[in-house]
């Protein structure tokens, strides 16, 4: 009985918390999937980002990942365009790297059985990196990551390091990335649909009616979509944050974790 007091008090607390990330709301593509997932009784989510495509600036001869000296030159959510990418390394002073990285999304679970259920939901979907940590407090989180990632590095200390040609290579290699990355995310809300919405005990009207409104949406976003770049500064990025977790996941217990491709 405790432990289901604590899962709702730690929901509402984290639901009714202010987002701290620089964009300050849900990713369009995701946000049927996060306010189904907050909808149910035994998940919230806590953060989230669809997928992104990124131009990062760090420090020369910087031996450590600190991700507070880099600066963003640029970012979308979209497919970009290899001109996005040029334009962006001409503001590089250090190392820059262009980066794609895949949906990633965190959700807490009230009991282990839930969160084994989301976590066979999104392994089916392809998200074959996602695992389950226990943190010391007892809190429970899924996360559902993949591993089709993009890391290629193109100036050092300010100067490009290869031809444009190149460039447009990695370019299109991020967009086809994108483009597969949101046929997961498709597959994933599918099946969490189809498997939470069971256990979760909703109707199958209410199912249906949620998959026929995540379609309307998705394609009237598709409709609006354009390639949106910014400049950003080293803050928390637009990953989703909407609680604070004292419990660093460094020192959390991983039950299951799946590396393979």
């Amino acid at each position: 009985m405790e432990a289901g007091n604590n899962f709702k008090q730690w929901k509402k607390q984290c639901l009714s918390k202010v987002d701290f990330s620089k964009k300050g709301s849900v990713d369009g593509e995701i946000e049927n999937i996060v306010s189904f997932i907050n909808e149910c009784h035994s998940y919230f989510t806590t953060s989230s980002c669809s997928g992104r495509i990124i131009l990062i600036d760090g420090v020369s001869d910087n031996t450590e990942v600190q991700k507070q000296n880099c600066s963003w030159l640029f970012v979308t959510h979209q497919k970009c365009q290899k001109e996005d990418v040029l334009s962006g390394l001409q503001k590089a002073c250090g190392d820059a790297v262009f980066k794609f990285e895949p949906f990633v999304l965190h959700v807490q679970c009230k009991q282990l059985e839930d969160a084994q259920l989301l976590h066979s939901v999104a392994i089916n979907s392809g998200f074959r990196n996602s695992g389950i940590t226990v943190g010391k407090k007892g809190k429970i989180i899924m996360a559902v990551r993949s591993t089709h990632c993009l890391e290629v590095p193109l100036s050092h200390k300010g100067q490009v390091l290869v031809q444009e040609e190149y460039i447009d290579y990695v370019v299109q290699v991020a967009n086809r990335k994108i483009e597969e990355n949101r046929k997961r995310i498709e597959r994933f809300h599918s099946c969490l649909l189809a498997a939470v919405g069971a256990a979760e005990g909703f109707s199958k009207d209410k199912v249906e009616e949620t998959k026929a409104e995540s379609g309307y949406t998705q394609r009237r976003k598709r409709g609006q979509e354009k390639t949106d770049s910014e400049t950003a500064s080293p803050v928390q990025g637009d990953v989703i944050l909407q609680n604070g977790d004292e419990d660093s996941l460094e020192s959390e217990l991983h039950l299951f974790c799946m590396e393979t491709c």
